[in-house]
């Protein structure tokens, strides 16, 4: 699997934020606009639709296995298994967009961000373990990918219209992010950044929407590897597997082939013996009556 193969050829909208589950084995995925929730099971080559709704734009495992999902208006709801409870049920400030990438952090928070609304840049938002929210950025034009780095004392946040990678210092203990600076700026044409993860050598995986591939970075910012793929739109990678060492990617404009590529919308694997790093799981605890 030195190229990506496609493993699920679903021609999704805009398929994103894939995740491995480590109890089930399996990966989860979104198709955006869809508003559906997929999972796929490579021990039996099997994939299912296991939600149908609201638009999630980002999701997170909580640590019994349970989801949360990050959706339209704001809105933040437990789903285990088909039985959705709400958490948030809106966020007045986002009514008019919807929460995008999202990620666990080390200590079980989940740091969300948003699309901008017509009026407004986007925001970074971080759910604490007691299900209490903070906006913690302003004038972000398009939050997307998040990951942290290894020793867990630095934060990347991709902001796509910018078509920068952004660098924190990040504070396990209280979850504070500072320092900013810009760590990566994708060059002008060559499309945007979308989703990343961060492998065990603390290299960071970007995939470039509208770029074709999908990248990868040294610890220093400089670019050590892109390998194509047969869909313009690569949105999103992740580490699986039973070792980690099985990438799996995300792709949109399913519903447009003949533009987009002839791999538009699936979900393609790659194996190149690099370990990657499980994603950290969430620990909000929220009421059910509330």
């Amino acid at each position: 699997m030195n190229s990506p193969e496609i493993i699920v050829d679903c021609s999704c909208h805009n398929a994103e934020g894939p995740l491995w589950h480590p109890l089930e084995q399996r990966l989860y995925w979104t198709d955006i606009p869809t508003g559906c929730l997929f999972r796929y099971e490579p021990a039996t080559n099997t994939c299912e639709q296991i939600y149908s709704g609201e638009c999630i734009g980002g999701f997170t495992i909580q640590e019994d296995g349970s989801l949360l999902l990050f959706k339209e208006r704001g809105a933040i709801e437990h789903w285990c298994e088909g039985k959705i409870t709400p958490v948030i049920p809106e966020l007045a400030e986002e009514r008019e967009t919807r929460f995008n990438d999202v990620i666990a952090d080390p200590v079980g928070r989940v740091f969300c961000g948003t699309m901008p609304t017509p009026n407004r840049l986007a925001r970074l938002y971080r759910l604490d373990i007691d299900g209490s929210l903070t906006l913690i950025l302003e004038g972000i034009s398009l939050s997307n990918g998040m990951g942290f780095t290894p020793d867990r004392k630095q934060f990347y946040q991709a902001d796509s219209d910018q078509r920068k990678i952004y660098r924190f210092d990040y504070d396990q203990d209280s979850g504070a992010l500072s320092n900013q600076q810009v760590h990566i700026t994708t060059p002008e044409g060559e499309g945007v950044p979308d989703g990343l993860t961060i492998d065990a050598e603390g290299y960071l995986w970007s995939a470039r929407w509208d770029g074709g591939h999908l990248f990868r970075y040294a610890p220093d910012g400089t670019e050590v590897l892109r390998i194509p793929f047969p869909a313009l739109k690569v949105t999103s990678v992740t580490f699986g597997g039973a070792d980690y060492t099985e990438m799996f990617i995300t792709t949109a404009g399913g519903d447009d082939r003949a533009t987009e590529g002839t791999g538009a919308g699936a979900i393609f694997r790659l194996n190149l013996g690099i370990q990657g790093v499980p994603e950290f799981v969430s620990r909000i605890s929220f009421n059910p009556l509330g």
